[in-house]
């Protein structure tokens, strides 16, 4: 067991670490180049390698603009501020911001009328590898006497030694404590909170200490800069240095929209995820952009998800039949004579022409696994079509012929009993990436085994992508014992591609129940959240959720090993059948209390990460389908009654060994 757990460890960490910035998938890396420096400064002075700097802030911090974002390791032994005398300060603290291109280096009160240097070593790099000629930085400090000797927010010290988080809305209180009287001349524009001048003052101690609340309750999960302004003088004239320091509110409780009955609210959020699929879809093919900025960049995969979604929107009355089927047909159309190799459509097409569009340098060809989730909507459609009314059944013969070219077994190479992800006709094999599970790629061997015309046998399956037996797990996490797959189960995108249409519900094989897999799965994820190892200020039992989606400054993978603060809706929502207590608290969270920052024009927006004040604006076709299907097969199972009804899928099934029923 340990030699095939390390060969699935190894295998989650290819994939991750070669995960694109819009997709699941390996690509190629980009060579490393030259790291400059933007911009350097303390306060509103700016540092000049070419001379030394007067009049620096005591307490002002370092802030650093670079061409590239910044490995951190590498920053923190190569970021140096020194006295003097040469020695590092010991009371140094880094944090990153713009995506790692903006270094913030915080430090102690620095002493008055002396010299430091801010060296930035030659060894530091770039996240990318990016190289680093190497900058000097000497600065003298302020003569004054007036400086801060405290500061508190809310009682806590609001120096900037940490990170703060959850701070009331209301009643809000900054205590500030100078070494002299303050000179109360303008004051009121001298102390700001995001740029506002909003507080109202207290003076206590003649006037050395200022106690500053805001005016109006603060917004909710949101960050706030404060700023004591290097134009402030002591009474007796003395300059300032400057200090800021920001924080982010905890939640603002109050509802954001009217409250309505979660069966309504079910379908308000299918109807308006569904939009995703039908108003801002493709206009020339119909197929699903890949996101909300995608131009004319649809998506193979996606747009399997936006096959099954019309069915949900024909049922649940968002759109008519025949406005369906006239969809339906484009779609169809447009996968009949777009780029295929051997039958395998590419991840990424151009919505006008049907040409394949990179989706990295070498994967230009087929994706087979892009490609198993538009057959399994486009069987899920078929089963759904009346074969009695003309128009519908010439579908689909259409459909049948589509599913029946596709080579499943060409993907093979050469024969080997395991599927590969890519071919491409410039490239051949040289992705040369094995589907081995376990991960979202059980559905691409179901399809490949129940191909009519171009299956394969068992033991690519069992061999290929079960590892014969090495997919197993069988260690519990926060009480759960999982059975398949990495430890905490990965990102739960794993427990709702392959399930969009195959029914776990009473589906097993040799290795697991899925039903038990993807219910453990989601409960491992969730009281990963409650409990909140890291201790993000967000996390709880009605704000969990974690898969692949974008994140700050860019697309990243989250799980609890990884987890990296940031919550995507479709992770919990699109669990509702595994978990509907946890996913209806994180739902009505969710729409009520967030959704003046997380609701948009087709549903919950991708990703949020209030530890790093981070919402997303963006919409990604992959995360939107599984919260309209899986909602959808959560209240009538109708997605998978369709496809588990096609006889190719049970044959397929049986084929490979699963027991499974039909309803």
């Amino acid at each position: 067991m340990g030699a095939i757990l390390n060969l699935q460890t190894i295998h989650f960490i290819l994939i991750t670490s070669l995960l694109s910035v819009t997709g699941c998938k390996p690509d190629d890396q980009p060579q490393p180049g030259q790291l400059t420096v933007m911009e350097c400064s303390i306060g509103d002075i700016q540092l000049n390698v070419a001379a030394q700097v007067q009049n620096v802030s005591l307490t002002k911090e370092v802030r650093i603009v670079f061409s590239h974002a910044i490995d951190s390791v590498s920053a923190k032994q190569n970021v140096l501020l020194k006295n003097s005398s040469g020695q590092v300060l010991s009371s140094q603290r880094l944090s990153f911001e713009n995506d790692g291109k903006t270094l913030l280096l915080r430090h102690a009160p620095l002493a008055k009328l002396q010299t430091y240097t801010l060296s930035l070593e030659a060894d530091l790099k770039g996240r990318s590898g990016e190289t680093f000629s190497g900058a000097v930085y000497r600065f003298q400090t302020v003569d004054g006497n007036f400086t801060l000797l405290s500061a508190k927010l809310d009682g806590r010290n609001f120096l900037p030694s940490e990170n703060f988080y959850n701070i009331r809305r209301d009643s809000l209180e900054i205590e500030l404590t100078f070494s002299d009287d303050l000179d109360t001349n303008g004051i009121r524009s001298k102390f700001l909170l995001n740029g506002q001048a909003v507080f109202s003052f207290t003076f206590l101690d003649e006037y050395k200490t200022v106690v500053l609340r805001p005016k109006q309750t603060l917004a909710g999960y949101e960050r706030y800069v404060f700023v004591a302004s290097s134009s402030l003088r002591s009474l007796s004239g003395d300059s300032f240095g400057g200090f800021s320091n920001s924080f982010i509110t905890r939640e603002d409780p109050n509802p954001k929209f009217p409250l309505i009955s979660d069966d309504e609210l079910l379908s308000l959020i299918q109807h308006q995820t569904f939009r995703y699929f039908y108003d801002f879809a493709h206009p020339a093919s119909g197929m699903a952009r890949e996101r909300n900025s995608s131009g004319d960049i649809v998506t193979s995969g996606g747009s399997g998800f936006g096959l099954m979604a019309l069915i949900v929107g024909i049922e649940r009355g968002f759109i008519t039949r025949q406005e369906g089927l006239a969809r339906l047909e484009k779609m169809i159309h447009f996968l009949e004579t777009c780029d295929r190799f051997h039958g395998a459509w590419p991840h990424w097409l151009n919505g006008n022409t049907g040409r394949t569009v990179p989706f990295s340098p070498k994967d230009d060809g087929g994706d087979l696994v892009e490609t198993s989730f538009v057959a399994q909507g486009l069987l899920t459609v078929r089963q759904y079509l009346n074969p009695t009314d003309t128009q519908e059944f010439a579908l689909i013969e259409r459909i049948t012929n589509l599913f029946n070219e596709i080579e499943w077994d060409w993907y093979r190479k050469n024969n080997a009993n395991v599927l590969y992800w890519h071919w491409s006709p410039n490239f051949g094999w040289q992705m040369n990436h094995q589907i081995i599970g376990y991960n979202e790629a059980l559905i691409t061997y179901v399809m490949a085994a129940s191909s009519p015309t171009h299956s394969i046998p068992p033991e690519v399956y069992h061999q290929g992508f079960a590892q014969n037996g090495g997919i197993r797990n069988g260690k519990t996490f926060y009480g759960y014992t999982l059975p398949l797959g990495f430890d905490y189960g990965g990102p739960l995108f794993f427990a709702h591609y392959s399930f969009l249409g195959l029914d776990p519900r009473n589906l097993s094989d040799q290795y697991a129940n899925y039903w038990e897999q993807n219910t453990y799965h989601a409960l491992i994820n969730y009281s990963h959240c409650v409990a909140n190892p890291r201790a993000y200020p967000n996390y709880s039992t009605h704000c969990w959720g974690l898969t692949a989606s974008d994140i700050p400054g860019g697309y990243g993978v989250s799980e609890p090993p990884n987890d990296r603060g940031v919550i995507t809706p479709t992770a919990a929502v699109a669990s509702i059948p595994y978990t509907p207590e946890q996913s209806f608290e994180a739902i009505r969270f969710f729409y009520y209390t967030l959704g003046d920052r997380l609701w948009g024009p087709y549903g919950f927006y991708d990703a949020f990460d209030v530890h790093s004040a981070w919402w997303a604006d963006s919409y990604l076709a992959i995360d939107q389908g599984p919260i309209v299907i899986m909602i959808e097969n959560y209240r009538t199972g109708l997605l998978w009654n369709l496809f588990m009804s096609a006889g190719e899928v049970q044959t397929g099934l049986q084929k490979l060994g699963f027991s499974f029923s039909t309803k």
